[in-house]
């Protein structure tokens, strides 16, 4: 029997409020496809996983290429800081995860592959910021682990919309599934019957 989760990745403060350090254009506009997918899941009783990005505040952890801009930005993402915290709209509840990550991928040197075959999860879905990066990352880990792939086109985004459909063209290419939220939802109805 195959069983699907849902991963919601890097949706905080720092990456998607207005002037935040990291903003991603568009970010609270596709917070609002993820608010859906998000109830839709929890209505069906998905397994929730919320991905975050947490820095040290010396900045001994934050990837090389982003080390300058983070100084330069008076640092972002520091655990235990409102920055680094999910935004309000997609706060997790009881029951759902929170796996903490330093790096792009949601599976680099996280507990996340070990927590999904615990869970016996074979096919994710795919939400958050940014699609080049964290989403990119992510998705081509968990298709080198065998899990199979959905992303979300309307629940990630990038800096700008070309930036995001090469991306989604990249992935789909190496077979990974492309929905919409609403594709998403009627397909998880289907599931349940």
């Amino acid at each position: 029997m195959e069983k699907t989760a849902l991963l919601i990745i890097d949706m905080q403060n720092d990456f998607c409020l207005p002037g935040a350090p990291f903003e991603v254009n568009g970010a609270m506009s596709v917070a609002a496809q993820i608010k859906k997918a998000l109830d839709a899941g929890r209505s069906c009783n998905l397994p929730i996983i919320h991905v975050i990005r947490h820095y040290r505040a010396d900045g001994t952890d934050v990837e090389i290429t982003r080390l300058r801009s983070f100084f330069e930005k008076g640092g972002a993402l520091i655990e235990g800081a409102k920055g680094a915290e999910i935004i309000d709209e997609l706060k997790p509840v009881k029951g759902e995860y929170v796996v903490i990550k330093r790096r792009w991928s949601a599976f680099f040197q996280t507990e996340l592959d070990m927590l999904l075959r615990r869970l016996k999860v074979n096919r994710i879905v795919v939400t958050g910021v940014q699609t080049p990066n964290c989403i990119r990352a992510t998705v081509w880990d968990a298709n080198s682990l065998d899990y199979e792939v959905i992303v979300l086109t309307d629940g990630t985004g990038a800096m700008s919309p070309e930036i995001h459909q090469a991306n989604l063209y990249d992935m789909q290419n190496i077979g990974i599934e492309l929905m919409t939220t609403e594709e998403f939802i009627t397909y998880l109805h289907n599931l349940q019957q």
